[in-house]
């Protein structure tokens, strides 16, 4: 998303992204100076999966040990309902 620096050296978030991360005035953030600029962190423990445009999306770092096949199974086998499950 772009945004744009005021006078004042203020940044204005946009209202989706706030309202995505949970971010209210008054919110705390950590500014972290990277080579190619500023990240950005919220102090505040954030959940690590938040839903997008109706879907869920982690944004935390994955377990590299995960079994995510397995994993991806058994979310489908909830997903689908008992009649339609292969027997």
């Amino acid at each position: 998303m772009k945004v744009r620096m005021d006078k004042s050296g203020r940044l204005v978030v946009p209202k989706a992204l706030r309202k995505r991360l949970g971010l209210e005035p008054g919110t705390e953030l950590r500014a972290v100076e990277r080579p190619d600029g500023i990240l950005l962190c919220s102090l505040k423990q954030q959940p690590s999966m938040v839903r997008v445009d109706g879907l869920w999306v982690h944004q935390g770092t994955a377990d590299t040990a995960a079994n995510w096949a397995c994993a991806l199974e058994s979310v489908r086998d909830e997903r689908i309902p008992p009649a339609r499950k292969p027997q």
